[in-house]
């Protein structure tokens, strides 16, 4: 049974989906509204993009591809976590390298997962770092 979040009086996680691929981010954004205590409050379709939706949506979560145009996953965490160090930023990508995961890492991500586990193991990886959250 899910943790719900929004029963515990915090109201429904909020999540940013960024990814170059419309497609990747209607298939997490379905996923992930399937869960009553998640909010997909935006998406982004790179870096810097991205930038500008933590700015304005304030999301709780943000679900960050590592290789997007004009600004890559990396750089675009670095500078979300700099300005907003209470957002939990989480890597996505097709290539889940050692090189990437710690790139992502040590960006700030709080995690990192493949494209292709995204679907299945998403949900569990956004509860457990709100659950870890100072």
């Amino acid at each position: 049974m899910p943790n719900n979040f929004a029963g515990q009086g915090q109201g429904a996680i909020r999540v940013l989906l960024v990814d170059d691929h419309m497609m990747v981010r209607q298939g997490l954004r379905t996923v992930l509204e399937s869960y009553g205590d998640i909010e997909v409050v935006g998406e982004a379709a790179n870096g810097k993009e991205s930038l500008e939706c933590v700015e304005h949506l304030q999301p709780s979560v943000v679900v960050m591809d590592l290789s997007m145009p004009q600004m890559n996953g990396i750089d675009a965490t670095m500078v979300i976590k700099a300005r907003h160090p209470e957002t939990i930023v989480l890597g996505l990508s097709v290539n889940a390298s050692q090189d990437n995961r710690t790139a992502m890492t040590n960006a700030g991500a709080s995690g990192f997962l493949t494209k292709e586990a995204a679907v299945d193991q998403l949900y569990d990886l956004i509860q457990h770092t709100i659950a870890e959250r100072p």
